[in-house]
């Protein structure tokens, strides 16, 4: 099982709203996830991102691998740290 750590889309059209969620690669983009890690709100003024870093390294700690947009998301979020 290889188990990414992702974007699922949610909200309305035209005003997404992310889930940065802890999945198997197989499964659908907006389907099934095994743990919620925090959210992305592009919407916002500011691009909101909330983590929370204690499960997110746990799950790399476990072999998780996040995609390229999460790990630009976290690295803004350590950056405006």
């Amino acid at each position: 099982m290889s188990v990414r750590i992702r974007l699922s889309r949610h909200g309305a059209k035209k005003k997404p709203f992310y889930r940065i969620v802890v999945c198997d690669q197989r499964f659908p983009r907006d389907g099934r996830y095994i743990e919620q890690v925090g959210t992305y709100d592009p919407n916002a003024t500011t691009g909101a991102i909330r983590l929370n870093q204690e499960k997110v390294d746990t799950w790399i700690k476990r072999g998780a691998k996040p995609t390229q947009t999460v790990s630009e998301l976290m690295a803004r979020q350590k950056k405006a740290s």
